[in-house]
Formats: C-alpha cells, structure tokens, sequence
C-alpha cells in the first residue's frame, strides 16, 4: 500500500513535472500528472506562483502555462539532496 504524499512531496511532484515539460505546460497536464483535484491544483499553483517557484505566462487565447523560476529549480536540486541523505540513513 502506498503512503499518502505530504506537501512538499506534492510540490516536489509539481515542480518535477513543470520542468520535465520546459515552459509550456497547461495546469490540467500538472493536475493530472500530480494526480490532484482542481481545487488541490489551484491552492499549490497559487502558493507557487507566490513563493516564486514558478511563473505563468497568458498567450493571446487566454491559455495558461507555467515554467520553473531559478528558486524553482534550486528547490527541486536541494529536495533530491535532502532526499538522498534521508534515504541514505533509512529514515525515510
């Protein structure tokens, strides 16, 4: 049985998969990708954009999409380190 992610995991999860798409992801590809409810989706992208881990960019048509900031991208080198310790000593 898998446990239930908690928030920085989701963040992570998030951040992760903005990256793995450069700078034209749609929120409903996070949303389904995170494996979140719209209403989960809209609480982390909001709580992102204003800790200025991502930024959004709004195209002629109204479409929304996303791309890592540096504090983005530093966030997701330091998770994979502390995560790496963490495992390395079996305390995950």
């Amino acid at each position: 049985m898998m446990n239930k992610r908690d928030r920085i995991e989701i963040i992570n999860d998030m951040l992760n998969i903005i990256e793995s798409k450069g700078d034209k992801i749609k929120p409903t590809q996070i949303m389904y990708k995170a494996n979140l409810s719209h209403e989960m989706l809209n609480v982390y992208m909001k709580e992102l954009l204003t800790k200025g881990f991502i930024t959004e960019r709004i195209d002629k048509q109204k479409r929304r999409t996303y791309s890592l900031t540096e504090k983005g991208f530093n966030f997701l080198r330091d998770y994979k380190m502390i995560k790496s310790f963490v495992d390395s000593y079996g305390l995950n």
